[in-house]
């Protein structure tokens, strides 16, 4: 499925990537092992969560190799353990954070208990300096997707009585990110004393991600308190990030909040950059806002002029458009979910394909891997579970329903099982040459990789109700009460059919590795189908001056490239 970049298509492109049919007589051998493959996954989530609340609640964040706890926001404040008031006891980060991933899994009586908890004991009236990013996305999204999961009628979480006691926890920490926004740019600062504000001396050097990533969340709060300073200050600084845009529409990485100057000109479509991306495609589906639409087609069009090259995405300039950095990240492996939003399917295929591979290599996902000298890079050879692949992997399985992504899914969930697993939890992995682990289990397991791996096998939470997943995995209902505009009908032409009008079989063209019109099934004939994983050449007649001008192949799956003579084939052995 493709559909055009347009403002009135990106919305209805969300839901058609999750309305495809397949014959349900073909579905049976998937089904069962898509069964058996969730409550493996299921016993991951309560394997990490449950010696999370054993040995680090309250506490942030499990260190399963030792079965110890550390405090997430304090360290992201660059703060000391010795360094803490002494009645600081954390801000039990994992619990916030799995609060949606225990509604998703149907579990009403831990989710109904983390929230009384919450209720009665959680206070941001602390004396600790944290990031306003991750805060935001961590625990503000945690707290406002559980509210939300909370008052949802359909899903009847809460047994006893709720009176928005996670809201007033949400506005309460929404209130004390305030004092970040009063920047002669209104861009904020990127770090928060919860409370005194902006310390003395603060650093003024944030990312375009933490300052460009907060309008879910902000605008999410304004729209259930009433309140329009939250959306208002989350705006304002992403409507100054984009003026500060070269004319090739990029943007750097990093900038200073006070003068408004860029400090890195390099960008791509990972750390620092990442969720900018994500957050203007989504906040135009929460939202409805036209300008959201606009800012994304500009920066994502010139992603895929500047940044990519082939199936893989480097650095570029952003005066210049010149590659910069030849590397491969695992933050980018969010991507391909993202172009599925957008309907991009044939892109985010083709770009997932090589960071499985990656995958496969080497057992996980490296967090820097130099694509100019094949080689890991050498001070970042750590995997810190994170739930990017996992991602993309749901999104393009609920596009496409080929189960080649189950196979994915199952290799991710046999690879983090063998590697990461440890009597106390899931590990972090210090090098992915050695597999030395780490005694860190990061928040994100819980609220993001578990999360998507288990939706990737079961995903009637998502078959209920349209939802937004913020960059840390936490769902946000889609309600026409938010949209200032809702977009028009759309029926594409670009559709895949047959001629019964569902699929014919639960195997794909990818999975089966055959182009559909020489495969050997006569039926196929009758059937208007194009394999998932072809690429078109970019030129009718196949003439290329680079392998940059080449797709891939439909009958192998496998990357075409440039001849001596510019015509793209399959010139390369396998």
């Amino acid at each position: 499925m493709s559909c055009p970049l347009h403002p009135k298509h990106a919305f209805i492109c969300l839901l058609i990537s999750f309305a495809f049919f397949i014959d349900p007589s073909s579905q049976h051998v998937d089904n069962v092992r898509k069964n058996q493959m969730r409550e493996k996954v299921r016993e991951m989530f309560y394997h990490a969560y449950d010696n999370y609340m054993t040995y680090a609640f309250p506490h942030d964040e499990l260190k399963p190799i030792t079965k110890s706890f550390t405090d997430s926001l304090s360290e992201l404040g660059n703060l000391k353990l010795e360094h803490l008031p002494t009645d600081y006891n954390g801000s039990a980060v994992s619990l916030v954070e799995s609060l949606s991933s225990l509604a998703i899994l149907g579990n009403k009586t831990e989710f109904e208990k983390g929230v009384l908890w919450l209720s009665e004991n959680l206070t941001f009236d602390v004396d600790v300096r944290v990031n306003l990013f991750e805060c935001n996305i961590r625990v503000l999204g945690g707290l406002i997707s559980a509210h939300l999961l909370a008052i949802d009628p359909t899903n009847r979480l809460i047994q006893g009585s709720y009176n928005n006691q996670l809201l007033r926890l949400a506005e309460d920490l929404g209130k004390r990110f305030l004092p970040a926004f009063e920047t002669p740019t209104g861009l904020p600062y990127a770090w928060i004393n919860l409370k005194s504000g902006v310390m003395e001396n603060e650093t003024t050097e944030t990312s375009t991600s933490g300052c460009g990533s907060l309008i879910l969340e902000m605008g999410a709060l304004s729209r259930l308190t009433g309140d329009p300073r939250f959306e208002s200050v989350a705006l304002r600084a992403l409507r100054q990030l984009w003026r500060m845009r070269s004319s090739l529409d990029m943007l750097g990485t990093t900038l200073d909040v006070v003068t408004g100057e860029w400090l890195e000109y390099s960008s791509g479509i990972g750390a620092g950059v990442d969720s900018f991306y994500e957050y203007l495609m989504k906040a135009y589906i929460l939202f409805g806002k036209e300008d959201y639409w606009r800012m994304f087609r500009s920066a994502y069009l010139a992603s895929q002029k500047y940044f990519r090259y082939g199936p893989w995405y480097h650095e570029a300039n952003m005066w210049s458009g010149k590659p910069t950095y030849w590397q491969l990240t695992s933050l980018q492996a969010f991507w391909p979910g993202l172009q599925v939003l957008v309907g991009d399917v044939a892109a985010a295929n083709s770009s997932h394909r090589e960071f499985f591979h990656a995958w496969e290599k080497f057992g996980v996902i490296p967090e820097r891997y130099l694509l100019d000298h094949q080689m890991i890079h050498p001070t970042e050879r750590y995997y810190p579970l994170r739930p990017e692949l996992a991602e993309s992997t749901f999104y393009l399985y609920q596009a496409t329903k080929d189960p080649w992504y189950l196979d994915v899914g199952e290799t991710m969930v046999k690879s983090l099982n063998r590697y990461t697993k440890v009597a106390g939890g899931f590990a972090s992995v210090r090098d992915v040459t050695t597999m030395q682990l780490e005694d860190h289990q990061h928040s994100f397991f819980l609220a993001e990789t578990c999360k998507y791996l288990y939706l990737l096998f079961d995903d009637s939470f998502v078959a209920k109700r349209n939802y937004v997943f913020t960059t840390e995995g936490h769902p946000i209902q889609v309600m026409s009460s938010w949209h200032e505009k809702l977009p028009e009908s759309y029926f594409s032409g670009n559709w895949t059919f047959s001629k019964s009008g569902a699929w014919e079989s639960g195997a794909s063209a990818m999975s089966m590795k055959v182009c559909p019109s020489v495969a050997p099934n006569s039926r196929l004939h009758e059937q208007h189908r194009e394999s998932v994983c072809h690429v078109p050449d970019q030129k009718i007649d196949h003439k290329c001056w680079s392998n940059r001008e080449c797709g891939v192949d439909a009958t192998t799956c496998r990357q075409r490239s440039c001849s001596a003579v510019g015509f793209c084939g399959l010139w390369n052995p396998l």
